[in-house]
């Protein structure tokens, strides 16, 4: 008889240090956070993205994704790793970004995260955010903007491009700096340069 309340007491007690040691181990570990639920599924996601489209006159623009998503109900593409390539008769532009947005109706294109753009003509912009609007064929952005171009520096808040008038006016305290014997006459090379 005494055997059976030594036995309850031991399998309680073994049962409490169980719930405990459970209980303890639980509060000290990591928890795991529960997924966060998508917010919006794409419809269709490539690999590879290739777009290319015949303007008018002469210029051609190309698009170029390592990966897309596209969601339809939006009428947006989502892209990483984006480089668009623009070749007008006189020039050739190439732009480059971490990611963007593409308008399917519009085509109207938003770049973010290490925006660069380079002209075949010797012109380098380098900003954050980049949006081209593409009915009034206008480059613009409100972020920090540096320009480069034949030792020329130009640093300002804010640019916009208007393509069709040829007119660029980079906004905000704009601060130039030129390294001297860089720049040259129209048609005549700066000291020591080969043009």
């Amino acid at each position: 008889m005494r055997k059976l309340p030594v036995a309850i007491l031991t399998c309680v007690v073994l049962f409490l240090v169980l719930v405990v040691g459970v209980l303890l181990t639980r509060s000290r570990g990591p928890r795991a956070l529960p997924p966060e639920p998508s917010q919006n599924k794409a419809d269709y996601r490539l690999k590879e993205v290739h777009l290319q489209e015949e303007g008018r006159g002469a210029t051609r623009w190309q698009l170029d994704a390592e990966y897309g998503e596209i969601f339809e109900d939006q009428g947006r593409t989502v892209m990483k790793k984006v480089v668009v390539r623009v070749e007008e008769p006189a020039r050739v532009w190439t732009v480059s970004a971490d990611e963007g947005d593409m308008l399917r109706d519009s085509k109207d294109v938003e770049l973010r995260g290490n925006v660069v753009l380079v002209t075949s003509d010797g012109l380098r912009l380098e900003t954050a955010r980049l949006a081209w609007t593409a009915k009034e064929q206008r480059a613009w952005t409100a972020e920090p903007v540096t320009i480069y171009r034949n030792g020329i520096v130009v640093r300002g808040q804010g640019f916009e491009s208007r393509v069709n008038e040829e007119a660029t006016t980079i906004k905000g305290r704009v601060r130039a700096v030129v390294t001297p014997g860089t720049l040259s006459p129209p048609g005549q090379s700066a000291p020591g340069r080969k043009s």
